[in-house]
């Protein structure tokens, strides 16, 4: 069960941090809605921000192919 809460974060992150338009942008706000969401769900914070923040980063990249 927690894996499918954890990919429907990694999910829901990468759709909304698809809204920046740097990568810099995408990774705060993606660090920003991980930490929310890890804050949310009882889960570590930094962890949350981090996996949020990788994300945004990846999104950014793989928008520019």
């Amino acid at each position: 069960m927690r894996i499918i809460k954890l990919a429907a974060v990694i999910g829901v992150a990468a759709l909304i941090t698809a809204c920046g338009n740097t990568a810099a942008e995408k990774a705060v706000t993606g660090a920003a809605i991980g930490a929310g969401v890890a804050a949310v769900t009882d889960n570590d914070i930094a962890t949350g921000a981090a996996i949020g923040g990788a994300t945004g980063v990846v999104v950014d990249a793989a928008q520019k192919y």
